[in-house]
């Protein structure tokens, strides 16, 4: 649904809905594959991306862990435990094959795992995100999670998508049906079944390469030794005790995690010795070395900035006179400024002559963890919002309160008792006095809350907890990014309503409902209106999945309410990895249909409504007036800007709470867009991002994302372009005429390149396919090069003297090509079958006969000319490009053959696919794009990295998806309670590698004045129709002391004080839309109720005014 940002001739949408820009804030947004619409993987720039970190390190998960399968039987019988179950039993009609097969099968293997691949297919968004090495780490770890209420099936989920060996499962309780308000995989079937046994089938559906079993036996010594992590929830004290001891001694991951109501924690211990290989995740950075100074002052090109911190370790290349930084270890350096740093004297090295990168070295950390009987007297926390440090010491005192009360009386604290909560703040005292580190006041209002709450279990905190436990876990056997030291502390109080008095403990009561234990946090009245709430969802994507599972638990839409959900993508492969309502035999099926056919199962008192359609100008007859005006908010899921915009100009139009989010990879935020209270999510804007120049693509790159970016533009310009242009000649009458018509030099461009198409390089066969390919290769790769360097030696120098080729410019060499090379033959045979596929002919992958014919064939000698013009700068480049040749445009007419001999001849235009490894796409990019690298001595990139920059593919994780999500749905929350204050709602952003989690007050939306009235991006003026354009302008002279200079609607001019004497006469006397019929040259669609119209107007002094748009109401028909 990549929406369009701009309105149709009478669109309902007001442009003046967007804010000028305000101060800059990142947002994690999607805007490449916008080729989808929904799917919200992805967003934002690098929210929290500036919080440094220590640098990198490694993994502990237990080599040779047990294996599953027989052994595993064995040494259960040889503990004297009953056999665990796995996915096996009962698994073979899920799986449709009807032949036994398990449904966990192995490691995260492709095809039956047996040749040790990943299966880039599923894990391709994930992989960008941990890398192969983390993957392959993970695909041989062994998880145990016990406790499969909410909270452990969240862990579970995200686990079991991440791609880990092998996920036990363990809960000796039986379903209740207060389960149901929080476990989504269990069903009322389910209800008396064990706990464990009904989550079974549904998670290990997940994930097919992962082996999900059961162990309905106790947690003991033998056990624990086959895992690299146990994850506790909901366990007693004195198990988290035992247990954890038993861990350290055995070298075993320990994550202890609970939710109690509207509060979480979260406690790692990995050992003593926990080696991260990687603290951050992010790139390592590499800079341009323009001079090194005696005293060892290092400075870069002023292009980019170096991104390095004092204490980094650095290696350097490419450097020419001080060749001995070539070969030294890696150098700690001292930070001077954006551009410079020091690595210390150079004496003792050669003069600096030219040249060189410099390239951050990322070191492992070792992170020490205490034990957690230690861990809980002299706690150590991560904040998880700036604004509550103060109260981490008594959330610690909390949970360690509420362990000892369900000790002495067997249950927590009744919901809202205040006889129980007054106990609980009596028995927190008593507690506080053992701790080491003791409170020196408790916040007892806080701690009575908690005990008011604490029997709860509400779905979204899962959500937020649950995914940083999962992400825990993938570090804990990863060594991938930083953990948790040690203690996470959560609450989302704001979600309770402001007059707290209505909660009682008859309000509180279980009724034997399945939301029972969300009724003990938020009482009955809260649960009816969630019920009758009527929320639209935006995308049916990851984040997608995840709200929808967080409103069918939460029960949005249950009563007299409804979830309305749209999006128009199909389901893919790559979407497995983290939409999880979707399986393998959902692939090609819609989203959206899939997705409330699954909550739909989760909750069947959930009203959810599907559609297809794109959110866009194109729809709004579909999503109209009617639509949004019965609507109480909605929920954006996309992974593009531009259709977050449009969405954005609908809320504010309607005046609707608009709930946004984004994710990148470990990186996530949250924004919360209220009526009248509120910026919106237009108010501010992300820089646009740096594109590369023209020359620098052209003749002179420098970087591995210059030449792929030259290889995509290849493909496009080989097999789309010039393609699609040649169809339209050969099916529009009018195509020539239309071409002539094009700005700048265009006309030439666009018909050569069919003359070319359809005549010059029109092949008949696949062997004149190879033997376009063969020449093609000569032409990029040795001609080119061959001709800038005849324009600019290698030796040349600028009329300043200096090299021509320095810094940032790359001496290139041409290559000549040999069949034996492997990469070679790469680019021939995938672009011989591209260039194939385009014309309908047979295609090849017989590697051998495609070298046999490519050896047959003649290559052109090739001559460099004088007189060509290569540009050096942009400036140049652009002149080039506008420039147009008359008489050459007119042979390339006379010389196109008319579309009527062409025939029957079709051509069809290569529409690139980055996740189709069978089509030749990746293939041709990847090699051109190396040989690119080669010619100019760039270091090449793997296919897996060429995928990624060419795709424009957003790295994406289950893990932050489900925590998004969760923040989204405690929002929807206070949407419900009615929540007037600003400061109770908040805007998120997280990046779970570091880990870091802040919160802050949404924006207020800016205040604008005219005369003594006060108006911001939500206010309006509503005119009724109909009126004559003269009634409309004197309304405002006479009502509000405005006088109109100009008028508009969309683009249209409708009215202005320049305007000719007669012209504007005979629209005074026009009906309003009328005039906005005659101007815009359409009649206004049925669907559209009202027009927007933007005035210009000046005071009583003349003076510009900027003022609010104009609702200009039509009369109903």
């Amino acid at each position: 649904m990549s929406g369009s940002g701009s309105e149709a001739a009478t669109s309902s949408v007001p442009s003046s809905s967007v804010s000028p820009p305000a101060a800059k804030k990142r947002r994690l947004h999607a805007t490449a594959d916008s080729k989808t619409g929904h799917s919200a993987d992805g967003t934002m720039g690098g929210a929290c991306s500036g919080q440094k970190v220590p640098k990198d390190g490694s993994d502990t998960c237990l080599e040779g862990a047990v294996d599953p399968s027989c052994f595993d039987v064995l040494v259960d019988r040889l503990a004297g435990r009953s056999p665990r179950r796995t996915a096996e039993q009962g698994m073979t009609a899920q799986n449709g094959s009807g032949n036994g097969q398990m449904a966990g099968g192995g490691r995260a293997m492709s095809g039956d795992g047996a040749d040790g691949q990943l299966d880039e297919g599923l894990y391709s968004r994930q992989l960008y995100v941990l890398g192969r090495d983390a993957m392959q780490r993970m695909a041989a770890s062994n998880i145990l999670i016990s406790g499969l209420r909410g909270l452990g099936v969240e862990i579970a989920k995200n686990v079991i998508l991440s791609g880990v060996k092998r996920v036990t499962l363990h809960d000796p309780g039986t379903v209740e049906v207060a389960d149901l308000g929080s476990q989504f995989f269990l069903t009322e079937a389910d209800v008396g079944r064990g706990r464990a046994d009904a989550s079974l089938v549904p998670l290990a559906k997940l994930n097919p390469y992962v082996n999900t079993e059961v162990h309905a036996g106790e947690l003991d010594e033998p056990l624990l030794r086959q895992f690299s992590t146990l994850v506790l929830t909901g366990a007693t004290l004195d198990e988290q005790l035992r247990l954890a001891e038993v861990c350290r001694r055995h070298g075993v991951a320990l994550i202890v995690a609970d939710t109690r109501g509207l509060f979480g924690q979260v406690f790692c211990d990995f050992g003593p010795e926990f080696v991260v290989r990687d603290a951050t995740g992010e790139s390592a950075q590499t800079a341009m070395v323009a001079g090194i100074t005696r005293d060892g002052t290092v400075s870069c090109l002023d292009e980019t900035r170096h991104g390095l911190e004092d204490g980094d370790l650095v290696t350097f290349s490419e450097v020419k006179g001080m060749v001995e930084l070539n070969d030294a270890s890696p150098i700690k350096i001292k930070v001077t400024g954006p551009y410079t740093f020091s690595i210390g004297s150079t004496e003792a090295y050669s003069e600096y002559v030219s040249g060189g990168l410099v390239t951050q070295v990322k070191q492992p950390v070792t992170v020490s963890f205490k034990p957690l009987r230690e861990a809980i007297k002299q706690p150590e926390t991560v904040p998880t919002d700036f604004g509550k440090l103060h109260l981490t010491g008594q959330y610690h005192l909390a949970f360690q309160t509420l362990h000892e009360f369900e000790k002495r009386h067997g249950r927590p604290p009744a919901p809202w008792s205040a006889d129980d909560a007054r106990a609980f703040v009596a028995l927190a005292a008593e507690v506080n006095g053992q701790l080491s580190e003791r409170l020196e006041e408790l916040d007892e209002p806080l701690l009575s809350v908690f005990a008011s709450v604490c029997a709860g279990d509400v779905c979204p905190v899962n959500g937020v907890i649950g995914s940083i436990v999962a992400q825990e876990v993938m570090k804990s056997c990863s060594g991938k990014f930083m953990p948790i030291n040690q203690w996470l502390y959560f609450d989302a109080l704001e979600c309770l309503p402001e007059d707290r008095s209505q909660l009682t403990e008859e309000e509180c009561a279980p009724r034997g409902s399945r939301h029972d234990r969300q009724v003990a946090v938020f009482g009955h009245r809260l649960q009816q209106r969630l019920g009758d709430l009527k929320f639209f969802v935006v995308g049916a994507g990851a984040i997608g999945c995840e709200l929808l599972k967080n409103m069918a638990m939460l029960g949005v839409g249950t009563g007299s309410g409804h979830v309305i959900l749209t999006d128009m993508d199909l389901i893919e492969k790559s979407n497995l990895n983290r939409q999880f309502l979707f399986h393998k035999e959902h692939v090609g099926k819609p989203k959206s249909a899939c997705a409330a056919e699954a909550v739909k199962k989760m909750n069947p008192k959930i009203n959810v409504l599907h559609k297809l359609d794109r959110v866009g100008p194109e729809t709004e007859a579909v999503f109209d007036d009617d639509f949004f005006e019965a609507l109480d908010g909605v929920a954006n899921a996309l992974d593009n800007v531009q259709a977050r915009v449009y969405m954005d100009r609908r809320c504010v139009y309607y005046r609707k709470p608009l709930l946004e989010s984004g994710t990148l990879g470990t990186k996530g935020n949250v924004q919360v867009v209220l009526p009248h209270l509120t910026e919106s999510y237009s108010s501010s804007q992300d820089p646009q991002e740096k594109s590369i120049p023209i020359c620098t693509l052209k003749n002179f790159p420098n970087a591995i994302e210059h030449t792929i970016q030259w290889a995509r533009d290849m493909f496009e310009g080989s097999f789309r372009v010039s393609a699609e242009s040649a169809s339209l000649y050969l099916s529009d009458p009018k195509f020539v005429e239309k071409a002539l018509k094009l700005p700048g030099s265009q006309p030439l461009d666009t018909l050569d390149a069919v003359k070319r198409c359809l005549v010059d390089e029109r092949p008949r066969s696949f062997e004149d396919c190879v033997a376009w390919a063969r020449c093609h290769f000569q032409e990029q790769f040795s001609n080119q090069i061959r001709q800038l360097l005849f324009n600019f030696p290698a030796d040349q120098v600028t009329s300043s003297g200096t090299p021509f080729w320095s810094p940032p410019k790359r001496c290139p060499h041409p290559i000549e090509f040999d069949a034996g090379n492997a990469l070679h033959v790469d680019y021939v045979l995938a672009a011989a079958n591209l260039k194939a596929a385009v014309y309908g002919l047979p295609q090849s992958r017989d590697r051998a006969a495609v070298v046999a014919l490519v050896r047959q064939v003649q290559v052109p000698e090739f001559t460099p000319q004088s007189g060509v013009r290569i540009a050096t700068t942009e400036a140049e480049a652009e002149a080039l490009t506008g420039q147009l040749d008359g008489d050459v445009l007119q042979r390339l007419r006379a010389e196109l053959p008319p579309p009527a001999e062409l025939r029957p001849l079709s051509v069809t235009p290569a529409e690139f696919e980055k996740d189709d490894d069978t089509n030749f796409h990746i293939d041709f990019v990847v090699a051109c794009s190396n040989l690119r690298a080669e010619n100019y001595e760039i270091a090449p990139a793997d296919r897996h990295e060429t995928k990624r920059i060419a795709g424009r593919i957003i790295p994406a994780i289950a893990t932050t998806t489900s925590m998004v999500s969760g923040l989204v749905c405690l929002e929807l929350i206070k949407l419900a309670q009615g929540h007037t204050k600003l400061e109770l709602y908040k805007n998120a952003f997280a990046n779970l590698a570091l880990p870091f989690i802040a919160f802050s007050e949404p924006i207020p939306c800016p205040r604008n004045k005219y005369y003594d009235h006060e108006w911001t991006l939500w206010d309006r003026f509503d005119i009724d129709g109909e009126m004559t354009l003269k009634e409309f302008i004197d309304y405002f002279q006479e009502k509000h002391k405005l006088e109109i200079s100009m008028l508009s609607q969309n683009v249209s001019m409708l009215y202005s004080f320049f305007m000719p004497p007669a012209k504007r006469t005979e629209r005074m006397a026009m009906k309003m839309s009328d005039v906005v019929r005659t101007v815009s040259k359409k009649e206004i669609e049925p669907h559209v109720r009202a027009l927007v119209l933007e005035m210009v107007c000046n005071d009583t002094e003349g003076e510009d005014l900027d003022v609010p748009y104009v609702k200009y109401n039509l009369p109903r028909k």
